[in-house]
């Protein structure tokens, strides 16, 4: 999955640059168009692949601010004064 997401990363960039450089020496709509679709591709295909790579193994809950994490906050701050 990693190598999948390097390249599909490589891909984003080289289509933005693409768009880019047709837009300054071609055709101003087409490299929009382009610059467009190389946007719509990180935001609907990459970025959900990437976040699903990054969270696969991780528990929520360790994330999450609940009463127990507070109760341990309130602990340490109360030792530390």
């Amino acid at each position: 999955m990693k190598y999948v997401l390097r390249i599909l990363f490589l891909t984003f960039l080289i289509v933005l640059g693409r768009g880019y450089y047709v837009k300054e020496t071609m055709d101003y709509n087409q490299g929009e168009k382009i610059i467009g679709m190389g946007v719509l591709f990180g935001a609907f295909i990459y970025l959900p692949l990437f976040l699903y790579h990054r969270w696969k193994d991780k528990k929520i809950s360790d994330y999450t601010l609940n009463n127990e994490y507070l109760s341990k906050m309130k602990v340490k701050k109360e030792k530390k004064d």
